[in-house]
């Protein structure tokens, strides 16, 4: 895939970079933050749950301000200053001893991680053609999931020297992206046209009107639910249906095999892409996520958990970057940001999925879980249909 990086300029790569790099410095902390505020600050695990939680809600909804900046200012500009934001969420968290304060700079990290991903992805609908945009895409998620599979045990490897180290090499790997940037970076990727600027509301109206965007965005919010913190309600499951001595040995396994699929079929997987059947690449990956499901429903042994959860991790590699080209090709160029950042707020289904997994787990039988999953994939899938048939219709 390294070869990939020589048929494309320097702004593309540095971008493509960026996303590994701030995937990693994300991917070293994150895991530790329950450990971190459990002994710097005392707090119960649902109290860890909902700070957490809240800041990933919280960012993804101040995201979609940031995709409006997208299009009103300089990519440029509008990149050194989420660097910016993001070293100082780190800094931040490693010095404060105010629990408010330290709730205050993880919201700020967590917005500039999701509106520097609303940028890169504007930034690619303007600088490539439509044809190359499937293979960015692809490995731009594939360059993700390597930062996702390295960065724990990178952090855990910190952590054992000292509990805030993590954070200081998070800080430091955000610092080293900003200065790259400040010195190769496209200077004059900005703003599709020269054009009267509505406010922020104006904005929204017009994306609330758009009923393709609507369906799409509800799509996504309802299937992130399964997908987008899948090793959390597998390990809920695990341990009320087992132990968690049980459950380290799976889930340990299904974090290796997600990894291993996404990095290896990632890219030759999504570069094939069609952006002209994105709805029958989407109805396969939606399918392959119920086969998953079901996979897991019924799995016993080690090696069914892991065949199912590599049957699940094709579905996931073929909806994400679909979903990215659906955006795009809906999205009006001066409005390539504000699309985007309505596509974030998929982000709060993977802040709903354990909360109602936990829900389910506490008041029904194990197995009613997958039940609810499944149908949150199909409730998606038909959601993605009529955004899809509505994209097809003629204005």
């Amino acid at each position: 895939m390294i070869t990939v990086f020589g048929r494309y300029s320097r702004p593309v790569n540095l971008l493509l970079t960026s996303s590994f790099v701030l995937t990693l410095a994300r991917a070293i902390s994150l895991p530790f933050l329950v450990v971190y505020l459990s002994s710097s600050f005392g707090l119960g695990i649902a109290a860890i749950g909902a700070m957490v939680g809240g800041a990933l809600v919280g960012g993804s909804l101040l995201s979609l301000y940031g995709g409006y900046l997208t299009d009103r200012c300089s990519n440029y500009s509008l990149i050194l200053s989420y660097a910016v934001c993001f070293i100082l969420g780190f800094v931040g968290m490693l010095l404060t001893s105010d629990v408010r304060w330290f709730f205050v700079f993880l919201v700020a990290f967590n917005f500039a991680y999701s509106v520097m991903d609303v940028v890169v992805k504007a930034s690619f609908g303007r600088l490539l053609p439509s044809a190359e945009q499937p293979k960015v895409f692809s490995v731009r998620y594939t360059l993700i999931n390597m930062g996702y599979a390295i960065g724990p045990f990178l952090g855990a490897w910190l952590a054992r020297g000292h509990l805030k180290l993590p954070f200081v090499v998070s800080a430091l790997l955000g610092l080293g992206f900003l200065l790259a940037y400040a010195r190769w970076g496209e200077r004059h990727t900005g703003p599709a046209a020269d054009l009267a600027s509505p406010s922020f509301l104006a904005v929204g109206r017009v994306l609330l009107a758009d009923r393709r965007l609507v369906c799409f965005t509800l799509g996504g919010l309802l299937s992130a639910v399964v997908f987008g913190q899948f090793t959390a309600w597998l390990s809920q499951y695990l341990v009320s249906t087992g132990s968690a001595t049980a459950a380290y040995p799976i889930i340990s396994t299904l974090v290796a095999v997600n990894a291993v699929v996404v990095v290896t079929l990632q890219y030759g997987v999504g570069r094939r892409i069609d952006p002209q059947r994105l709805q029958a690449w989407l109805t396969a990956g939606l399918a392959l996520f119920l086969i998953g499901i079901l996979g897991f429903a019924l799995a016993e042994q080690v090696w069914q958990w892991g065949l199912a959860m590599a049957v699940f991790t094709l579905g996931e590699i073929i909806v994400f970057p679909a979903e990215y080209m659906f955006i795009d090709r809906i999205a009006p160029p001066h409005l390539r940001g504000m699309y985007y950042g309505a596509q974030n707020l998929a982000n709060l289904g993977a802040a709903l999925g354990p909360v109602l997994c936990g829900w389910v787990l506490a008041s029904l039988a194990p197995g009613w879980m997958f039940v609810m999953l499944a149908g949150f994939i199909f409730a998606g899938g038909l959601a993605y249909s009529v955004g899809a048939r509505l994209a097809a219709s003629p204005a």
